[in-house]
């Protein structure tokens, strides 16, 4: 595979839905680092789940089956993040159901967004 393919990410938390994109060879704590850009929410008070697995901070996203192919742009693969709290615990996933899908950001919409039928 060629280097440096890019995988589309949806991270939710609660209502929070963040769309990112990075590298299948971007490590999570660089990917938090992201995050943090985004939410000022420092890595370290970060938790990243793939499959209600945590994310160590050491590993790529390819180590989770994020790769461009799982992970693209018309269908973000998704993560679920969790923040630290005040008392030094993690906060359980706490995601709310989406009644429908979120818009992509026009970004994210390829050519294939428009040969796509409702029909799920």
């Amino acid at each position: 595979m060629a280097a440096g393919m890019c995988v589309y990410l949806m991270i939710r938390r609660k209502k929070t839905t963040i769309f990112t994109d990075a590298k299948e060879t971007t490590n999570v704590s660089e990917l938090k680092k992201i995050i943090q850009g985004i939410t000022k929410i420092a890595p370290e008070s970060q938790r990243l789940f793939k499959d209600d697995r945590v994310m160590e901070d050491n590993r790529c996203l390819a180590d989770y089956g994020l790769i461009s192919t799982t992970a693209r742009a018309q269908s973000p693969a998704s993560l679920s993040l969790a923040y630290r709290l005040d008392n030094g615990e993690f906060e359980t996933v706490d995601i709310t159901p989406l009644s429908s899908p979120p818009e992509l950001p026009d970004v994210m919409k390829g050519q294939e967004a428009t040969h796509e039928t409702s029909a799920n």
